[in-house]
């Protein structure tokens, strides 16, 4: 009879363990915002406008940071700048993004497959695909959203604080350290 207590003693206490394990797991949606929020036109969420050195000379402004989200999410408006410029060819490993064109016009290199935007236009480009665009018009604008956020915005803020402009090695590394990978040269306009 002790042993059969003994026994239900421990499953009992098994059991009352499970609801600590549960609610740990379920610790990110107790953290997220639980309050909307506005950002005006023209303004960047937590770091303003974000000045771009290196890859081109754009302008960045976060919308939905990663931070908000937990990191399942970020969107950014870019202000492009630098017309025959963009980025490298390159490779997200673990989110897949999306551009939307709001002005001008882009030239996008997706996989083999090449694209020409505008505005009203938009384009997929899924994780583990290369992919690289060129700024085609003199002045443009996207909306930017990646999914889950990773930390292209950790990119954006670095590339923005640099006091030189950066070289191809420096630039490499920048990507790398934001789980990104260049696999080829920037995309010429055709």
């Amino acid at each position: 009879m002790n042993m059969q207590r003994n026994r239900f003693i421990a499953a009992l206490s098994g059991l009352a363990t499970l609801p600590l394990v549960s609610f740990s797991s379920m610790d990110f949606i107790l953290k997220r915002k639980d309050k909307g929020f506005k950002i005006k036109a023209g303004e960047g969420r937590i770091h303003g406008h974000i000045k771009l050195k290196g890859v081109n000379a754009n302008i960045l402004d976060v919308k939905i940071s990663g931070s908000d989200t937990d990191n399942n999410l970020a969107i950014f408006e870019q202000t492009s700048l630098s017309q025959g410029k963009g980025t490298p060819l390159h490779v997200h490993s673990a989110q897949d993004e999306i551009f939307y064109v709001l002005e001008g016009a882009y030239y996008f290199k997706v996989g083999e497959e090449t694209f020409d935007l505008t505005v009203g236009d938009s384009v997929f480009l899924p994780r583990k695909v290369p992919h690289a665009w060129t700024q085609v018009s003199e002045k443009g604008k996207m909306m930017v959203i990646l999914q889950p956020a990773g930390k292209l915005e950790n990119f954006f803020v670095a590339m923005s604080s640099l006091d030189h402009e950066p070289g191809p090695k420096e630039i490499d590394q920048i990507f790398a350290d934001s789980e990104m990978q260049v696999v080829g040269p920037p995309l010429k306009i055709k």
